[in-house]
């Protein structure tokens, strides 16, 4: 099953890990919130990796998708359509080829995945804590776009040959 490049809800997320193929690497994004970081790079990974990857998001702490994620991932051509923030714990027990945190509180508050995924942790600032007028604060989410599409661009060929 592949998701849509629109996002998808928890349930369809989780079902979508359960019906991937083998030879699909299977990437779990964990921030805090699954607002922001999380989504943004289950977004990115998804537009970048196409079919060969299944991009799946989850937070600690699950928030409501913030509306900053939504515009910068739309200036970029992605739509989050009716994405919503997850648990990380409703991934346990699904097989996960990496799981990768975003942020150092959710590395020290992430379960353990007992399958043999690989654990990445790539400390992102997190934008939402940026205050100041609207348009300091989208430069922030600017920023962290940015850092999680080069961090995507790395992570994909390397992950693609280590399947191999």
């Amino acid at each position: 099953m592949t998701l849509p490049a629109t996002g998808a809800g928890g349930a369809a997320e989780a079902k979508a890990v359960a019906d991937a193929g083998p030879e699909r690497i299977r990437v779990l994004f964990v921030s805090t919130g699954d607002s922001i970081r999380s989504q943004m790079a289950a977004a990115i990974l998804r537009r970048d990796a196409g079919d060969r990857f299944e991009a799946l998001s989850g937070g600690t702490d699950p928030r409501p998708v913030d509306p900053l994620t939504v515009r910068v991932l739309s200036e970029v051509g992605l739509d989050l359509g009716d994405a919503t923030s997850k648990p990380v714990t409703s991934f346990l027990g699904k097989p996960i080829d990496y799981v990768v945190t975003l942020c150092d509180r959710a590395r020290d508050r992430c379960p353990v995945f007992p399958s043999n995924a690989e654990t990445l942790h790539w400390g992102l600032d997190d934008p939402a804590e940026v205050s100041g007028p609207d348009e300091q604060r989208l430069s922030a989410f600017r920023r962290t776009l940015t850092e999680v599409s080069g961090r995507i661009r790395a992570f994909v060929p390397l992950a693609t040959l280590a399947a191999r």
